[in-house]
């Protein structure tokens, strides 16, 4: 996958559209039940994070008998409403018991949704799931300061040598500042932004979901590698983790 701006505003246009929403389905059928799994004296699931051989950034018990992995986009607002219903109880419930992980793989839809991932990732697996969560809660914020910017501006930013382009997008949509407040400094978000190798890595992410899991639109998801038919919310994707857990 070859990341450009080129596309302006239309590239955040694609983004909604390729952000799917499905129908849902039941769930159904039982499985044998799963225990509650300890974690070690004086820790707690919920603030294990490490990031996996795949790129994704993994919450809970890496031995957990049910491994969820999300595929999500931070621009896509079907991932957003999903968040603000699902990630309290999904780690309350779920990933403190250690029977469930939950595996974030980033599926960038445009170059706006590239340099939000990369200042999300910059500060590394401790704080991705707190600061995501906030990059949704903020997004509809950001996402218009940087329609606001016109193309005019967008055509200044698809001038600008290659490695700076990113850095220009995230301030036309005040990202920066978002970040900064979050304690990123300026001179470390740029050096994340205009990083090669952490954008390689978020586009092989892009391109496991396309190619190996079959992901179409986000969110999507995988309960122990199997990919997730009409499942986009919270209370279908419950049902199925239950399922799971007997």
């Amino acid at each position: 996958m070859k990341i450009t701006i080129r596309l302006g505003m239309a590239a955040l246009a694609l983004a909604t559209a390729a952000c799917d929403k499905k129908d849902a389905g039941a769930p159904a059928g039982d499985a044998k039940a799963v225990p509650a799994i300890p974690a070690p004296a004086g820790q707690d699931w919920a603030e294990q994070v490490i990031q996996t051989p795949q790129g994704g950034f993994m919450v809970g018990n890496p031995n957990a008998p049910v491994k969820l992995v999300e595929y999500a986009s931070l621009t896509c607002p079907h991932c957003r409403d999903f968040t603000a219903t699902a990630a309290d109880p999904l780690r309350d419930k779920y990933v403190k018991t250690g029977q469930v992980s939950w595996e974030f793989r980033n599926f960038v839809l445009n170059p706006l949704d590239v340099a939000a991932t990369l200042l999300a990732r910059c500060q590394g697996p401790g704080p991705y799931f707190k600061l995501s969560e906030q990059v949704y809660a903020d997004q509809e914020n950001w996402v218009k300061k940087f329609n606001d910017a016109g193309e005019a501006e967008l055509q200044r930013i698809s001038a600008l040598p290659e490695d700076q382009q990113f850095v220009a997008l995230a301030k036309a949509a005040g990202l920066d500042q978002f970040f900064r407040v979050r304690g990123l400094p300026e001179a470390k978000a740029n050096a994340c932004l205009t990083d090669k190798a952490a954008l390689q890595q978020i586009v092989a992410l892009r391109d496991l979901g396309t190619n190996q899991d079959k992901v179409t639109g986000t969110p999507s998801f995988l309960i122990n590698g199997e990919l997730q038919e009409n499942v986009f919310d919270w209370p279908t994707l419950e049902g199925k983790l239950k399922e799971k857990i007997g």
